[in-house]
């Protein structure tokens, strides 16, 4: 049976002890990317490195890599929505939220489609231009050690495909957040998930 669990930064340690006192003694494979780990009882775990490379290729590494300080920008964007947070020691210090309407599909046929269809454009843009003046003042000058982004990801690439957030827009790093509609708590929400540590479980079980 596998499964995958999210583990806060100031989590793992206990975790990775956990492990070891539920399966069995647990052998340790570390790379820049990827920690994974055999237990005595045949059951696994594959831990993906968040911002990396690991440099000290160790349990111990791992966990102080996972704790370091950074900077955390999130980003945010939709059609019927974007916001831009930064975040530093899990507590968000900058944000900005906010929304536009964009209108639905139809199923008018003929010119009336046509006319829908370029409102609807024309709506989109507005949004993805004010989700883009948010990102820059709210991102740009922020000294961001890293960016996670979420939501559309057509709509992510087209705010930070403008020139102001080249340096920002570097900075992406996994993973890509799947988000409703930004709203605040939705953005102070992402900001916790895009620290969390994801581990993919795969437990023995024995046949009877």
């Amino acid at each position: 049976m596998t499964r995958t669990v999210s583990v806060a930064p100031g989590r793992l340690d206990r975790w990775l002890d956990g492990f070891g006192e539920r399966h069995g003694a647990v052998r340790y494979d570390v790379t820049s990317t990827v920690v994974r780990l055999a237990a005595e009882d045949g059951s696994s775990a594959v831990v993906a490195v968040p911002f990396g490379p690991l440099v000290e290729l160790s349990r111990e590494g791992l966990v102080a890599h996972v704790l370091q300080a950074r900077r955390l920008g999130v980003l945010l964007v939709r059609r019927g929505g974007y916001g831009a947070g930064v975040f530093a020691g899990g507590k968000l210090l900058d944000s900005k939220v906010g929304s536009r309407h964009v209108q639905g599909t139809t199923k008018a046929g003929g010119w009336s489609q046509q006319r829908y269809a370029r409102r609807r454009d024309n709506q989109a843009r507005e949004a993805f231009a004010a989700a883009t003046e948010v990102a820059v003042r709210i991102l740009a000058a922020a000294k961001l050690d890293v960016l996670v982004c979420g939501g559309d990801r057509r709509a992510v690439d087209t705010v930070l495909d403008d020139p102001r957030l080249k340096e920002v827009a570097g900075l992406v790093r996994p993973p890509f957040l799947g988000v409703p509609d930004p709203k605040q708590r939705v953005l102070e929400q992402a900001g916790a998930d895009a620290l969390a540590i994801r581990i993919e479980l795969t437990q023995d079980t024995p046949t009877q």
